[in-house]
């Protein structure tokens, strides 16, 4: 295994903030993992006290994440990989499904959070044959991620865009569209959207909970309606079944009756 490559920015300069909770350490707390700190925890068993569901959101969104990555490999063909909004890493990351199935698969992965920065140094190595590279950047600057990620991708070849939960941090629906809309357009004919989010209108005891986290002082994360979510495939090719809860979303032939829960997603070619 080879080490990543890390693209510095302004992000890797911060330091790590242990005293108040933060979206990506509590959503490893939920995901069973063990980078997080007593702050995240304390946040994380108040949000599952409200709605105990966000556990199973946090695991179903991973294995939506995985199924996406198996289609696009093993179906698609896809060999590259832009995965903004990283968070930390855990099982079955991006690179590791790919470079399972594809060892020549190349991922960059984009995130602007310096725990994040260090623990990616650390865990996301690459096979010898592919190559796994970390952007210290925001979603927020669309721009700089493309140019970024030109360093490790050859943009002129088809590529997978990957947004996990990320857009929910953008609180104006439009500027989330328009960032989604800038990120497909400097990809070729050929390429992919992958997108899930929390969704509003499906579960109350969710929404109440998120709430009740964005007056926490920790960074908000703002549920999307079902329709909303969906705006940002316009203009693609929406692959059956379309935007649906991520655990009907092709699911795994042992998983009988999915549950409907409150995060939807789907995956879309680009024409």
């Amino acid at each position: 295994m080879s080490d990543p490559e890390t693209t510095p920015g302004t992000a890797s300069h911060q330091k790590i903030d242990t005293s108040v909770p933060h979206s990506a350490r509590i959503w490893n707390y939920w995901l069973g993992g063990k980078d997080n700190y007593p702050v995240d925890e304390e946040a994380g068993d108040a949000y599952t006290d409200v709605f105990p569901g966000i556990v199973t959101i946090a695991r179903s969104s991973r294995a939506f994440l995985r199924r996406n990555i198996t289609y696009l490999v093993s179906e698609a063909g896809i060999r590259q990989f832009l995965d903004i909004g990283t968070g930390l890493p855990t099982a079955d990351n991006t690179h590791e499904v790919a470079q399972r199935l594809a060892p020549e698969s190349r991922i960059v992965y984009v995130d602007n959070d310096p725990m994040v920065l260090a623990h990616a140094r650390a865990l996301l190595y690459s096979t010898p044959e592919g190559a796994t590279a970390y952007v210290d950047s925001s979603v927020l600057d669309p721009e700089r991620v493309l140019a970024a990620a030109a360093e490790t991708l050859d943009l002129s070849r088809p590529t997978a865009l990957i947004l996990s939960n990320i857009l929910g941090h953008i609180a104006d629906p439009d500027e989330a569209r328009s960032i989604v809309t800038r990120l497909m357009d400097a990809l070729p004919s050929g390429s992919y959207l992958s997108v899930n989010d929390g969704s509003r209108g499906i579960d109350p005891g969710f929404e109440q909970a998120q709430d009740g986290y964005n007056e926490s002082g920790a960074l908000p994360y703002n549920l999307r309606t079902v329709e909303e979510i969906t705006s940002f495939f316009d203009g693609l090719e929406l692959l059956e079944p379309g935007v649906v809860p991520v655990t009907r979303w092709r699911p795994d032939a042992d998983a009988s009756d999915a549950p409907v829960i409150a995060e939807h997603g789907g995956l879309a070619r680009k024409p």
